[in-house]
Parts: C-alpha cells; structure tokens; sequence
C-alpha cells in the first residue's frame, strides 16, 4: 500500500463524506470562510469527523502545492464500525467475547503491532478514542501486515462511551496497569472481557482507570520501569489464550 489517501478541494471532500468515505482527519486553513466551507463544517459536525484548523503551509505541504482551496483531507484506508454494532454481532456468534480498547496510543507502528497480535489472538474489536490516536495510515496497514483489515476498528467519542455498553453486555473491564498489586497471572481471563492498554507516556487515563472492573500488572524483573506498549498488549492477549486452552 501506498501513502495514506489524500484529497483536497472543498467540493471533492463534501463530494467524499456524501459517498461514504471513511476519513480520517480534514485540516481547515486557519480563517477560512464562504458558503462552501460552511456546508462543509455543518457536515464535519454532522459526522462527527476529527479535525483542525492549520496554517496554509501545512496545507501546502500535504497538497503537494495544489490548488486545495483551504482545505485538505486525509482518507482512512479501512472502515470503522459502530461501537453497538460491533458488541451485538459479537455476542451473537461468542459467548466470551474479546475486546480491546486502546487509551491513546499514539504511535502509527505501535497501533499496527497491536493490531497484528490482535487477529493472531482472536479479538473481536478494537477501539479506540475519536481523538488524540494513532491514524489508521499505510504505515500502519504495513505493520499490522494486513490484519487492519481483518479485525474490526471501533472509534468513539470517548473510551467511557464504549465501557459503559461494554458492561451493560455484561463484559468485564480489565485495565493493564502498574498501579495495582495484582499480577497478570492471578486473575482469571477466561470470560467475557475487554482490556484496556494505556500510552507508554501516560498510561492509562485516570477516569477510565476508575471504570476497570479488574487491574493487573505484568512483572517487571530487570531495571527497565515498563515495556513497549505493543509487547505487553501482546503478553496479556496471549494469557487470554493460554487460559481459554487450559
């Protein structure tokens, strides 16, 4: 896969939205006006799509110096689906499902790595925030080396929105984190569940720690304080697997 699709124009990206198209990000040149970037913006609200309000020179490096007209837009490779959507086609065919929710993680190779490892492990869905994620780029495409396609992609407004539908299906909730005397191992996995990973920076975010119905920790035993977030995702996942087949 080549680069990540881009489009500019106002007409093209209203053209784009009116079709279906999945995207990713617009990028509105700071101050612009008119009847056209009106209709636009009302459709952005509308969609709920994730934008930003940048200088032309951004504009002008993303366009390739084309005629953008103010705005440009980048197309996400894949399809995402709907949070409800995605819970209730999953319960009808697993009585343990596995979901994981993505807190931030903001690196393109990162998000591939655990999307990868997320089809290898049996996920049902990932989901991840509306805003302050990784895009879904070719260079994540290329990383997940084809899974991206394979494991539904869920983005909500906010992580709470998909925890509470999570657990009025009566999914558990389990937070991997390092505030917690609770060791990975100790907690039984095989049930209905969804993990929550958090950015390597920041971990994850404190009111959505406050909703886990579980926390647990992976032991550290050197002098580094934590592990790249993709590899431990990958540890969890595969404790899931492990206890399914005991």
């Amino acid at each position: 896969m080549s680069e990540t699709a881009i489009i500019f124009g106002i007409r093209s990206i209203i053209e784009a939205i009116d079709s279906g198209q999945t995207i990713e990000k617009i990028f509105f040149q700071k101050g612009l006006q008119g009847e056209l970037s009106s209709e636009l913006n009302r459709l952005v609200k509308k969609h709920n799509i994730n934008s930003s309000f940048v200088p032309v020179e951004k504009l002008e490096s993303l366009s390739k110096f084309q005629n953008h007209q103010g705005v440009v837009a980048r197309i996400s490779p894949i399809n995402f689906v709907e949070i409800e959507a995605l819970i209730e086609s999953t319960l009808e065919k697993k009585k343990k499902p596995l979901f994981l929710l993505l807190d931030h993680i903001t690196d393109v190779r990162n998000f591939g790595a655990i999307i990868r490892t997320a089809e290898c492990t049996g996920v049902d869905g990932i989901i991840v925030p509306q805003t302050g994620s990784a895009p879904v780029t070719a260079a994540t495409v290329k990383t997940s080396a084809g899974a991206a396609f394979k494991v539904p992609i869920c983005k909500v407004n906010h992580l709470k929105d998909a925890l509470f539908h999570l657990q009025a299906a009566e999914i558990s909730i389990l937070a991997a984190t390092e505030k917690t005397a609770e060791s990975i191992y100790d907690l039984n996995l095989d049930i209905p569940l969804a993990i929550i990973m958090g950015s390597e920076d920041r971990g994850i975010n404190p009111s959505i720690l406050r909703m886990a119905d579980y926390k647990a920790k992976l032991p550290l035993l050197g002098s580094i304080e934590s592990l790249n977030v993709s590899v431990a995702c990958g540890v969890v996942l595969y404790e899931v697997v492990r206890q399914s087949r005991i």
